[in-house]
């Protein structure tokens, strides 16, 4: 197996049962980490790969865990059918939060990692452990809360504690649920990626806020009587939106991306309608 260079990257791959949701969040000295190192199945695992790392530990680590292996064996089987491991890093997370991360003898330091339940931390070529004991205390901490929202929370407690010795340079964030993403046709819920950037975490929550945005759900609809339906009306015959206002409200949407917080006209998501009022 062959080596790609992922130096000076930390990661947590982790999973919130309860949702249902599998993820990877990342750092890295290196353009576009998001295109290496997050792999993950809803129903399956998650898995990140790094140091000098092998994109095949991907494809093939999500297939044994979709075949029921434990995040422990998938490590062992990958690392040892590798002869490149001790280049290797790796962290993995299976369909019942169990979960392993591994570090080669040969990965720059300061390279290790920590695991707990439903988490795995790795990280090589950092300022020190700190950085890595951040991912894991930050994970745990903010049991409760969406799991990208806690990955977020984890890179940008990571940063503040040393993060990479080398700098920054990109950042991801691959969140998975079954048929939880667009229109329910999909199964990947976050998928953003900061490829080069001064300040990659930073940007990489300011994009999700974007995402959240346009892709949230709400469980608190306002119902449209018939003052509101008059307010929508006028303000969106203002912003050029003639016709039925179903009409009209449904060509503002598509237009502001905003189609996926739509469900009719009979009532309307807050966040739609302070984006309305806003204009």
């Amino acid at each position: 197996m062959g080596r790609t260079a992922v130096v000076a990257t930390y990661s947590i791959a982790a999973c919130d049962l309860a949702a249902g949701h599998w993820g990877v969040a990342t750092q890295s000295k290196f353009l576009a980490v998001g295109s290496v190192v997050p792999w993950a199945e809803p129903g399956a695992g998650a898995l990140a790969t790094q140091a000098y790392a092998n994109p095949r530990y991907g494809p093939e680590g999500l297939a044994l865990l979709r075949d029921g292996a434990s995040a422990e064996e998938v490590v062992a089987r990958l690392t040892d059918a590798d002869d490149g491991r001790d280049h290797r890093q790796l962290g993995v997370v299976d369909s019942r939060g169990g979960s392993a991360s591994f570090t080669g003898s040969e990965c720059m330091d300061w390279a290790g990692g920590l695991t707990g339940p439903g988490f795995a931390t790795q990280g090589n070529i950092l300022v020190g452990e700190e950085t890595v004991a951040a991912l894991a205390t930050t994970f745990t901490a903010t049991e409760g809360r969406p799991l990208a929202e806690r990955l977020l929370e984890c890179l940008a407690a990571a940063q503040a504690a040393g993060g990479d010795r080398r700098g920054q340079q990109s950042a991801a964030l691959y969140v998975v649920e079954r048929d939880g993403g667009y229109a329910g046709l999909s199964d990947v819920l976050v998928d953003l990626r900061v490829d080069d950037h001064p300040q990659p975490v930073a940007e990489l929550a300011r994009l999700h806020g974007i995402h959240t945005l346009l892709f949230g759900k709400t469980e608190r609809w306002i119902e449209v009587d018939e003052t509101l339906r008059a307010e929508l009306q006028e303000r969106l015959t203002k912003l050029g939106y003639d016709g039925d206002l179903a009409s009209a409200f449904e060509a503002w949407t598509g237009t502001e991306n905003l189609e996926e917080r739509v469900d009719g006209i009979d009532r309307i998501d807050p966040v739609v309608l302070e984006e309305l009022r806003r204009r």
